[in-house]
């Protein structure tokens, strides 16, 4: 379909804009107002009040910023389109749901797709007009885009790795179950998009009756306003920390005894939002909660959700976060109303061994004689590109093995149940493809992480999946010359401040801070367990490998023996590396 070419309209003088709460209070579910607009081709966007309701299923209005510019000197209104997110908790889907996303960014997007960082896929370029459309085909399919955006939970992250061990199944059926259990009730969501089908759509667990609220029946998890913000929940082994389990609203750790579960631990008050402009935002570790059975686990986790409902800050969404609650009322308050909720009292956070992390990537054995093979996605965009055509790789591979793929949350893909047998033809068809495999990349560029911020993204004010390329290209050179280029480092960029990379909890992050500029931020821990400092401000997209060039070398001349970039920089401390970065500078 395509987009019909706009007028910029002469628009009158606006009306006091109005809130977020007040949106959804008005919203009847979700489900006021929204088919007005959504299905009026006389028009290719809609209005605030209903940008901000679409979120809830799965999708953001957006614009090309690459040609407001020149629209605008056209006298044309801006280039609008959505992007529509897909919801997979753990990230596992079938080769057919893979594929479905595959076809529809040619016929609706614009022809690559957007692996996320919380396990789901993006689907950029969609024309208002083929929303409705996109969401049944995938609906056809099992997937849906329900929650995956707005004030409730998204997609609950767990471990991706298909190893046929209870351990691993167990994470899958807990996402899926909370996934489930925590998705809106409201039929706002199949109404519009469905005409009211709700089948195939994951089985849903109903609330549990401590919580419901007799006047509430439509939302008896959320209410008629929903949560004050977005929510997420993360699950992790401790010794595979890949979904960065401490940066997540409830951090689920199972706890066990051998092969046996004997629990889980629970960290809440984690998230990564911040604002440049206001020193009261900032990224927060989650913190110890307690510790609970796998019986108590789905009560404690709606417990939870409707703490936060209650008690969330809803004056101002900057600070409408479960971190910022937790940090003004206090763990042991939390826990307190939590457990007053409950009924009955949570155990003592149970100590477990430490965190590590694993991306997965390569040639695994799953347990049951066959194997996945996990494929570096640079930025998680799938495309094809030049000589490098993964797109249609991807695509012939999974035609010709239908299996099942998993997304991690490093924004990569497992292929998984392959046998011995299909090694050979599958790596001479990712040659012929000119695609990468592990072994063929730098460990700088295997741990690295971007937002997709410009030219979609409405928040981004600096450039990231474009740029983050060839800053890691620099530091590859820098790093090759000082002798370190088979070291591991994890390197995150945003475009933002809001964090969607996770840079936070990285070794090195950039994070935009207006056009072409960015904050420096060093010393977070490659386990996902400690926080990043400041170590320099406004500093132009194309110094950013220079700037950061003489810790690469103090890294080398004085780290501890085996010591990771990031511990050097956190026992160095962002002061002395500052006075000693200008040192190597000057000599």
């Amino acid at each position: 379909m395509a987009a019909p070419e706009t007028p910029a309209p002469n628009r009158p003088a606006r009306a006091k804009k109005r809130s977020v709460e007040e949106i959804k209070s008005d919203s009847h579910y979700l489900s006021q107002g929204i088919a007005e607009e959504m299905f009026d081709a006389s028009s290719d966007h809609v209005s605030d009040g209903v940008y901000q309701l679409l979120k809830f299923s799965g999708m953001y209005q957006q614009d090309d910023r690459d040609q407001r510019k020149a629209r605008r000197q056209a006298g044309l209104d801006k280039a609008y389109s959505f992007m529509l997110r897909s919801r997979a908790p753990g990230g596992r889907l079938t080769a057919a749901q893979y594929l479905v996303h595959d076809r529809l960014a040619d016929e609706v997007g614009n022809g690559t797709l957007r692996l996320t960082t919380r396990q789901g896929i993006q689907l950029h370029g969609i024309l208002k007009g083929d929303v409705k459309e996109t969401i049944r085909a995938l609906h056809r399919e099992m997937v849906n885009t329900l929650a995956a955006c707005g004030d409730v939970n998204r997609n609950v992250m767990a471990c991706p790795a298909p190893e046929r061990s209870r351990q691993h199944a167990l994470l899958e059926e807990v996402a899926r179950e909370i996934d489930a259990h925590l998705l809106p009730r409201s039929e706002a969501y199949y109404q519009l998009w469905l005409d009211g089908e709700r089948q195939p759509l994951p089985a849903e667990a109903t609330p549990s009756a401590a919580f419901v609220a007799p006047t509430d029946a439509v939302e008896p998890i959320y209410g008629r306003t929903y949560l004050p913000r977005k929510f997420k929940i993360g699950i992790a082994f401790p010794h595979d920390n890949c979904v960065d389990v401490f940066t997540q609203d409830i951090g689920i750790v199972p706890v066990m005894d051998g092969e046996a579960l004997r629990g889980f631990n629970l960290l809440i008050g984690g998230g990564m939002g911040m604002s440049h402009t206001d020193a009261d935002t900032h990224p927060v570790l989650g913190k110890e909660l307690g510790f609970v059975t796998r019986e108590q686990l789905l009560r404690t986790v709606e417990g939870i959700v409707t703490v936060q409902r209650d008690f969330g800050n809803r004056e101002e969404r900057k600070f409408a976060r479960m971190k910022y609650l937790v940090e003004a009322r206090g763990v042991a308050w939390f826990r307190g109303e939590l457990e007053r909720r409950l009924g009955f009292a949570l155990g003592d956070w149970v100590p477990v061994g430490p965190f590590a992390v694993d991306d997965h990537l390569g040639w695994r054995e799953q347990g049951d004689g066959r194997f996945y093979l996990g494929i570096p996605i640079e930025n998680g965009r799938i495309k094809d590109a030049g000589p490098m055509r993964l797109r249609t790789a991807l695509r012939e591979l999974l035609t010709r093995y239908p299996n099942e793929v998993r997304i991690t949350p490093q924004h990569n893909l497992l292929v998984t149940n392959l046998s011995a047998q299909d090694r050979e033809p599958i790596e001479a068809l990712l040659r012929e493809h000119g695609v990468r495999t592990v072994g063929e990349i730098t460990q700088a560029r295997r741990y690295a992480m971007a937002c997709p911020a410009l030219p979609t993204c409405g928040l981004a004010v600096a450039e990231s999946e474009r740029m983050l390329p060839g800053v890691i290209g620099a530091l590859e050179r820098e790093l090759e010359a000082l002798g370190l280029g088979g070291e591991e480092i994890a390197i995150r960029m945003t475009g933002c401040p809001n964090g969607c990379a996770r840079p936070y909890t990285a070794e090195l992050a950039f994070v935009g801070r207006s056009l072409d500029k960015y904050n420096i931020y060093v010393g977070g821990a490659f386990e996902g367990t400690r926080l990043v400092s400041e170590y320099a401000q406004m500093v132009a997209g194309g110094d950013l490998a220079a700037t950061v060039a003489p810790l690469l070398r103090l890294w080398r001349d004085q780290r501890d023996p085996g010591e990771r970039f990031g511990d050097f920089c956190h026992r160095v401390g962002v002061e002395r590396l500052r006075e000693a970065a200008q040192g190597v500078v000057a000599a």
